[in-house]
């Protein structure tokens, strides 16, 4: 048996994300409007858009899920519109923290969950760019990131931890992690015990200071995959790309 140095495993999983984050501008057409998500793998997606727009003349407009995507997309040259501006968005691409075989999605690892699904909710199809590692069986063993008010989030907190069978901490601990929203982030421990994401997210969601729940469900419509073996796209049969 031959061993790979872990430098030069780590630098083949790195491009093979650069390759998923461009397969992923394949769905993209001229004239569009997209939502530009946030996350390592997505960086670059909005890398090779700024390239194709430059240098192919891709005519598109994007609106960023955070500060620090729009940061990306003015210094690799894409124009940016508000989403009332767009009028609705053609598609997403977005990252993912995990995701099962339902296309059901845990996001909020980067703290932009709240942005992520307004943007997702406003696109006619949304496309996930991710790594084989992401994909599980049930969801959970990723801490389920809730966004939540920092007004009294202790009592927020503790209602959540009712319902959340490990762990709520906040992310950030002393010194809190701040969302682009001024929020606070609260990681879940729910371990891979997330069998009905729909309910969990109305369930979290009723809770007063509750602002948004990593759990994206019944709006992704395929993954764009890198693995070992290669960039694979997965087709979502009850999404709307059929």
């Amino acid at each position: 048996m031959v061993l790979k140095p872990v430098q030069n495993i780590m630098g083949d999983f790195e491009k093979l994300k650069e390759e998923a984050g461009i397969a992923a501008c394949n769905f993209i057409k001229d004239g569009m409007k997209i939502g530009l998500g946030t996350g390592s793998t997505v960086r670059y997606t909005v890398i090779e858009i700024g390239r194709r727009i430059s240098e192919d003349g891709l005519n598109v407009v994007g609106v960023p899920t955070s500060e620090a995507t729009r940061e990306l997309a003015l210094e690799v040259g894409i124009p940016l519109v508000t989403l009332s501006e767009s009028g609705g968005l053609d598609l997403v691409i977005d990252g993912a923290d995990e995701f099962n075989d339902d296309f059901s999605l845990i996001k909020g690892g980067g703290g932009a969950l709240t942005r992520e699904k307004i943007v997702a909710q406003s696109s006619k199809s949304m496309i996930v760019v991710a790594d084989d590692r992401k994909q599980v069986e049930t969801l959970g063993e990723f801490d389920l990131p809730v966004e939540v008010l920092p007004f009294e989030w202790e009592r927020t907190r503790d209602r959540i931890s009712s319902i959340c069978p490990g762990e709520v901490t906040l992310r950030g601990g002393s010194e809190p992690f701040v969302t682009d929203n001024d929020g606070y982030i609260l990681d879940c421990s729910f371990g891979p015990s997330i069998s009905e994401p729909k309910s969990l997210e109305m369930k979290i969601l009723s809770i007063a200071g509750v602002v948004e729940v990593g759990l994206f469900v019944d709006i992704c419509d395929a993954v764009v995959l890198a693995s070992n073996g290669g960039v694979s796209t997965l087709i979502n049969d009850s999404g709307r790309l059929n």
